[in-house]
């Protein structure tokens, strides 16, 4: 459902130390997903996940990522509106991210479900 909220990132330097901190507050399970930087995933429903990751060196604030159904036209309205938004990219077999901002600085990002989503190029 486009507005819902689908997916959280926790930012850690230390990921084993985030996770350590979230999983025992909450009771949640990390499993690692694969890339090029640590991300380490746990469901909370149905439909949301969390995660923690080091992707981003020395950043704080949780970023929240709102479903979409077309991740293309959702990051078009938000330029629309006056934020901003990153190109669009894929997480392959899961689906499509765009990384955003409010007009105020506030960060969050979009995510379309799409199990054909390709491998990202460059």
């Amino acid at each position: 459902m486009p507005g819902q909220p689908a997916h959280f990132e926790i930012p850690a330097d230390d990921t084993a130390k985030g996770r350590q901190f979230w999983g025992a507050l909450f009771d949640w399970q990390f499993e690692a997903s694969p890339g090029p930087f640590e991300y380490h995933m746990t469901r909370i429903s149905d439909q949301v996940g969390v995660a923690v990751t080091n992707m981003e060196p020395g950043k704080r604030g949780i970023r929240t990522y709102f479903y979409v159904d077309d991740i293309n036209a959702g990051a078009a309205r938000v330029k629309e509106f006056g934020g901003e938004a990153n190109d669009p990219g894929s997480v392959p077999g899961m689906g499509w991210f765009a990384t955003c901002s409010d007009p105020q600085g506030n960060e969050f990002g979009l995510w379309q479900n799409d199990p054909s989503a390709p491998e990202p190029t460059g």
